[in-house]
């Protein structure tokens, strides 16, 4: 099963990176920036590839990858911007962000301001869901669009790089291939295990708060 769905989104990865070009890049970036759960960690190593193929440049590809997180952002930020705090909290389980999410990133972000974008732009995780509190805090766009951008930009470079250091080797040196042979099989059972603990933990904390407020509600009456 596991293997299926890596296969599938691999797939439409490589299917629209290779159809849209750069604009294929920046427009899976921008999904994944959009809350919907589309790794970077595949999308930027893929097209690292395809630098090493020789049919992207390394400097554009990481461009077009922080243009995308840039355009899928503004949805995040308005998000946030118009809805407030509540909106947030009320429709965030359907991007996996709980209450303990918000606040942490509301706190890094009302404690050292608008550098938290630029900073949370490199963290895993933490990247996907920084703008909802720019949003709530109105944080001024150019600003926001220009930190997302120098954020996002190295970590879109470091992920290709490496795809494209993969690619090199894996034509090059057949006891790389033989190693990944070995143990992908065990990285697939780290990968799917931090899945799952990360969807766990967080429909764990999303039940624990419903129930709070539901014992708060029948104090109240």
């Amino acid at each position: 099963m596991t293997e299926k769905i890596l296969a599938f989104l691999v797939q439409f990865v490589t299917s629209v990176i290779a159809s849209g070009g750069y604009a294929g890049i920046a427009a899976l970036m921008g999904i994944e920036s959009a809350c919907i759960p589309l790794p970077s960690e595949i999308i930027m190593p893929f097209s690292g590839y395809l630098v090493y193929r020789g049919q992207f440049n390394l400097l554009w590809v990481a461009t077009a990858g922080a243009i995308g997180c840039n355009l899928g952002s503004v949805v995040a930020y308005w998000i946030g911007a118009w809805g407030g705090r509540p909106l947030v909290l009320r429709y965030g389980k359907w991007v996996l962000m709980s209450h303990h999410d918000l606040d942490r990133m509301t706190y890094f972000f009302d404690k050292y301001g608008s550098i938290t974008v630029l900073v949370g732009r490199l963290l895993p995780v933490v990247r996907t869901f920084i703008a909802f509190p720019a949003g709530i805090a109105r944080m001024p766009q150019l600003r926001f669009h220009l930190y997302t951008f120098i954020g996002s930009w190295p970590w879109c470079y470091v992920l290709a790089y490496v795809g494209m250091k993969l690619g090199e080797r894996w034509h090059t040196d057949p006891r790389f291939q033989a190693v990944f042979h070995r143990f992908h099989l065990a990285v697939e059972i780290v990968l799917v295990a931090g899945i799952l603990w990360f969807v766990w933990s967080h429909l764990k904390r999303a039940r624990r708060a419903t129930d709070s407020r539901a014992s708060a509600e029948r104090g109240v009456h």
